[in-house]
């Protein structure tokens, strides 16, 4: 399973998701998109996976941070004990033996950020 992983700041717009996935690769091939838990109520992420016509994966912060990542934010990994919740998500939810084949990009506006994993689902 392919899933675009994503961090985000609460004003985020389904503009800046849109860059921030379209930056890492597309939406192309995606079975979901995953953000931390308490941010998969999003607006902006409920239509964004619409319009890709894929479901939501929340995935627990406690999970997120048992997830090592290529890319690293200090800010991130004081918060959520991850470098990158945008990594650490499409890992956890792309599911078994998970890789990266698209790092943490970053919205022009720098509200949102994207990386795709693909995995064995979870």
């Amino acid at each position: 399973m392919k899933v675009a992983g994503f961090g985000f700041r609460k004003d985020v717009t389904l503009a800046s998701l849109r860059d921030a996935l379209l930056a890492a690769g597309g939406p192309e091939g995606l079975g979901a998109v995953a953000t931390v838990s308490d941010k998969a109520d999003a607006e902006a992420l409920k239509q964004l996976a619409l319009e890709c016509g894929v479901p939501i994966k929340a995935v627990p912060a406690d999970r997120l941070a048992k997830v090592d990542t290529p890319t690293q934010s200090t800010i991130v990994a004081e918060k959520f004990g991850t470098g990158s919740v945008a990594e650490a998500a499409a890992i956890a939810a792309a599911g078994p033996r998970a890789r990266l084949i698209a790092t943490r990009v970053v919205s022009q506006d720098r509200t949102a950020t994207a990386a795709i994993a693909e995995g064995d689902g979870a």
